[in-house]
């Protein structure tokens, strides 16, 4: 019998979920590739998680975690003390991580400490903030990789400044196809446009999640009242961590002149 080569892949958050579906439709392509999906759990929730495998037809895990919500450090170290059991069962010939969450971070951690080679899918983006944690885990993730998927030029060059030249490549953006392939099902399956009573491309949507645009009350008004001057129709899809933010402080859109934005809870 042929020898399978193990591929393990790390997902934990919504985004990485988006990124991995496009690759493990490519892997049905290939017979001699064993691919392994661990969902670290540190998305959990059924609107952040299970609905993202439900429509994008992600294969069901093959491991979850449950890791959970936590602190940045402890949900770090929550992740590779469970990573590790299931790695050393496994003996993967290669471990992919995608993006910039805490659970890439700790996978490729974990990886490099067993000395099984790395490959990160979109290196080498940069915020040049250090004061978000993403722009941590992506430079560190970048630093211990064997293989880095860059999605553009800049990508490659933001690696080559750092003195990352080895086994780079410049491969595209994967959220390109994971956008064609969520076109097609959406343009298939859904309902939305309907059920807002929307106009094809009469709308703007809008998404706001990062800490420093969110957990700030005042930064999140001044960009919600920006919103509201444009006049624009704009569906608004509240993230969790957006959502806590507004309830805490029992901020509400009517006061706006213009009241176009549709919250979405």
């Amino acid at each position: 019998m042929e020898k399978k080569n193990k591929i393990l892949c790390i997902v934990g958050t919504r985004p990485n979920f988006v990124k991995i579906a496009p690759l493990f439709e490519e892997f049905k392509k290939y017979k001699e590739i064993k691919p392994i999906l661990v969902h670290t759990g540190q998305h959990y929730d059924y609107e952040m998680s299970q609905i993202f495998f439900q429509e994008l037809k992600i294969p069901k895990p093959n491991y979850n975690l449950e890791v959970g919500s936590g602190s940045h450090s402890w949900q770090t170290a929550k992740t590779m003390e469970k990573l590790e059991v299931v790695i050393i069962k496994e003996k993967p010939n290669l471990i992919i991580v995608v993006g910039d969450v805490n659970s890439t971070l700790a996978g490729a951690l974990v990886a490099t400490k067993l000395h099984i080679p790395i490959a990160h899918i979109e290196a080498g983006t940069r915020t040049f903030d250090k004061k978000m944690p993403e722009e941590v885990n992506r430079i560190l993730t970048d630093h211990v990789s064997d293989i880095l998927f860059c999605p553009t030029k800049t990508s490659l060059e933001n690696l080559k400044k750092e003195g990352i030249g080895k086994g780079v490549c410049n491969v595209g953006d994967i959220m390109h196809d994971a956008f064609l392939k969520g076109f097609k099902i959406a343009k298939e399956k859904s309902k939305i446009l309907e059920e807002l009573k929307l106009e094809f491309k009469k709308y703007l949507l809008l998404t706001l999640h990062r800490s420093a645009n969110v957990d700030n009350l005042d930064n999140l008004k001044k960009i919600i009242e920006a919103i509201d001057k444009s006049g624009e129709l704009v569906i608004f899809p509240i993230h969790p961590r957006t959502k806590k933010t507004i309830k805490k402080n029992q901020y509400k859109n009517q006061k706006y002149k213009n009241n176009r934005t549709c919250w979405l809870y």
